[in-house]
């Protein structure tokens, strides 16, 4: 695999969807473009328009990488593979994310957005040096990916750990939540349309002393908790829009300890609390950079014919 080689990026998110193009994923991208995520068709007519212009310009694309929105169908081999599955949003559900890039005739490789920042965090950012990292994002919902072993996690979908049942706390009982399809889960009491539906402000203006910062950080500190307990992550780490709020990290890290009651050696082996649960190194970054990452990985394995 050359140097120079010319790789594509997708980060493909719920409001946009980040394209790039370049030869590294710890360098800027030579290629960039932001396009907001409407309707299908157009939004993918868009996104194509934008590599086929690089590929005019720069030359063929080595590799594709598609850090996606879930759910959406990640096992390679499934009729359906890389097609968004029942969202929410309108007009998605069964749209295919990787069959207007096979004009590329280049290798495709596709991941959650979460898994693929989850992975470039572990490689390049907050998680160098352990073995074991889980990646939660907070923003429009609230979405978790996994790395073990250098390897994202998934099964016979991806993670969702936006949509487990966590323990109302008792000042929220009021708040039916705003998940459209369990109501009160964590991304129905946590993201950042349930900070808007209370209190109509974003969490990042909300002042030092407003009581959401210990709400929402408990429900997420209460997610720490249960990943450390399903997964041991040596580390998890915290993006995405509402993490942006410098007061919310505290009280998750606080809520954490609570909910594990000296359950598990996080002080001995983690370091501590602080070390163990941390925001996100490349912030804004981690979910093309994972993308850059999955494109440069996609062309070893076709070579030696594990991967189409």
């Amino acid at each position: 695999m050359g140097e120079r080689q010319l790789y594509g990026a997708i980060e493909a998110g719920g409001t946009k969807i980040v394209c790039a193009a370049g030869y590294d994923a710890q360098r800027t991208p030579a290629y960039r473009a932001v396009i907001p995520t409407a309707a299908p068709q157009p939004t993918l007519e868009a996104v194509t328009a934008f590599f086929a212009g690089v590929e005019r310009e720069a030359g063929p694309f080595a590799g594709i990488g598609v850090a996606a929105f879930g759910p959406v169908d990640v096992v390679r081999g499934s009729p359906t593979w890389g097609s968004v599955l029942a969202t929410p949003k309108p007009g998605w559900s069964g749209v295919s994310l990787v069959e207007p890039l096979r004009r590329f005739k280049c290798p495709i490789a596709l991941d959650t957005d979460v898994n693929a920042a989850a992975l470039a965090e572990a490689r390049l950012g907050a998680g160098r040096g352990v073995r074991t990292l889980a990646y939660v994002t907070v923003g429009t919902g609230i979405g978790g990916g996994a790395v073990i072993g250098d390897r994202s996690v998934s099964g016979f979908l991806h993670p969702e750990m936006g949509h487990i049942r966590v323990r109302r706390d008792p000042r929220d009982e009021g708040f039916a939540g705003v998940c459209p399809f369990h109501g009160d889960c964590l991304e129905g009491l946590a993201s950042g349309p349930a900070v808007l539906a209370r209190w109509a402000s974003p969490m990042s203006a909300l002042p030092p002393e407003h009581p959401g910062h210990a709400l929402i950080g408990g429900y997420l500190g209460e997610l720490a908790a249960a990943i450390a307990l399903m997964l041991s992550s040596e580390r998890i780490v915290f993006g995405g829009g509402v993490m942006s709020d410098e007061f919310l990290i505290g009280p998750i890290r606080a809520a954490a300890r609570r909910t594990l009651a000296d359950y598990l050696p996080i002080d001995a082996r983690a370091g501590g609390f602080d070390r163990w649960i941390t925001r996100a190194e490349l912030g804004e970054r981690a979910g093309t950079v994972g993308a850059f990452l999955l494109a440069q990985e996609c062309v070893p394995r076709v070579l030696d014919g594990a991967a189409s």
